[in-house]
């Protein structure tokens, strides 16, 4: 895993699909673009819907880890929304 420090913390453990989509959304709409946004979920959905979700709002997906059950991703602001 590259050493990435983030702006923003989502902790979104224990939170259900939908759940941690929407509150990456909401935290990032309050992040300035090139600000780093680190995600952290339980829900094996989100090896999917964070990834899809980071392409279809256009912003980019550093990368991503599975650490002790947790699911981390670091995502990059790329433009205004």
């Amino acid at each position: 895993m590259p050493d990435i420090t983030e702006d923003v913390l989502v902790d979104a453990r224990e939170l259900m699909c939908p759940m941690p989509v929407m509150a990456a959304t909401k935290a990032m709409r309050k992040m300035e673009v090139g600000q780093i946004m680190k995600v952290m979920a339980t829900d094996r959905g989100a090896l999917s819907d964070i990834p899809a979700w980071a392409e279809s709002t256009g912003n980019e997906l550093l990368a991503h880890e599975e650490s002790g059950g947790d699911l981390i991703f670091f995502i990059q602001k790329s433009d205004d929304d």
